[in-house]
């Protein structure tokens, strides 16, 4: 597995031109850009368009979904894995060293941006329109790339960068809306998975259930399942888990005989007190004060 800590070394062993910068390359490419059966990590961040006719990229677990014209992101220390690409037209790879974010407000915002934590197969699709826009934020970024630096350079290009996440940001959420066919019944599917969960007794067996079971169990990665479900239904997944538990509990706390802490266990809780904090922040009442009530 390679390991590139600078950009330069990166384009000498993936066959690149030396990148004009020590800290940010920009380019474009097509089929005969990449060095095909490579796999590696970096020390910097990719922002990559393509239309690819044949080949797998993969990052995460699963293969690059490459229906349309796909936006991939990928942040430092990922894998990557490319085998045999072909792209249908050009398209463009931003990449930028995390030294090259140092000083601006870009350094901390970047890791706001859940599609960084995205899968391969959850790539942003963009329309003609979408498409446009973002192509000429790419020459914008190109354009100073190539042009003579000055003290204002690295503020232009990063302003444009910081556009092209804002609009990927606004893009992804219209995905989410133009794909609910397909994402819709995923609370649905959520929520089967937990009562599945709860009725072969797993809480006891392993615990709470977490975000990283669920996304897996829906083959989705956990920051793409949040955003979709937030998007859905309002609530992240660790809110929906939150609240399925809570519901379990009450059903518990009125129908059982059950001490709070014999209820905390069967849900998987090791932490009684933290059942019960939960407990009142969802429901402003203590487990004890709501079974009280229940019973009168």
């Amino acid at each position: 597995m390679n390991h590139f800590k600078s950009l330069s070394e990166a384009h000498r062993i993936l066959g690149f031109a030396p990148p004009e910068h020590p800290l940010i390359s920009v380019m474009m490419c097509d089929s005969t850009t990449f060095k095909n059966d490579i796999s590696y990590t970096c020390d910097f961040y990719l922002i990559a368009f393509k239309k690819m006719k044949s080949g797998v990229i993969q990052y995460g677990k699963t293969k690059y979904d490459h229906d349309l014209g796909s936006m991939s992101f990928i942040k430092p220390r990922q894998v990557v894995d490319m085998r045999d690409i072909k792209l249908e037209e050009n398209g463009f790879n931003i990449s930028f060293h995390e030294d090259f974010l140092i000083g601006h407000p870009l350094h901390d915002e970047i890791k706001k941006y859940s599609f960084f934590d995205y899968e391969a197969n959850e790539a942003l699709h963009l329309s003609p329109a979408e498409e446009k826009t973002i192509w000429e934020l790419y020459r914008k970024i190109e354009t100073e790339y190539h042009n003579n630096r000055d003290e204002f350079s690295r503020a232009i290009i990063l302003t444009h960068i910081d556009s092209i996440l804002k609009y990927s940001e606004r893009f992804y959420r219209r995905q989410f809306i133009d794909r609910k066919p397909l994402s819709g019944t995923t609370v649905s599917r959520f929520n089967k998975i937990m009562t599945s969960y709860f009725e072969k007794g797993l809480m006891n067996d392993k615990g709470l259930p977490t975000v990283n079971y669920m996304a897996g169990e829906l083959n989705l990665s956990p920051r793409y399942l949040s955003d979709l479900l937030k998007q859905e239904t309002g609530k992240t997944a660790l809110e929906l888990i939150h609240l399925y538990l809570i519901s379990e509990a009450k059903n518990m706390l009125t129908g059982t005989d059950s001490t709070v802490a014999e209820i905390a266990y069967k849900l998987g809780f090791e932490n009684p007190p933290y059942f019960s904090r939960l407990f009142k922040k969802q429901t402003g009442m203590s487990p004890n004060e709501f079974k009280s009530h229940g019973l009168n």
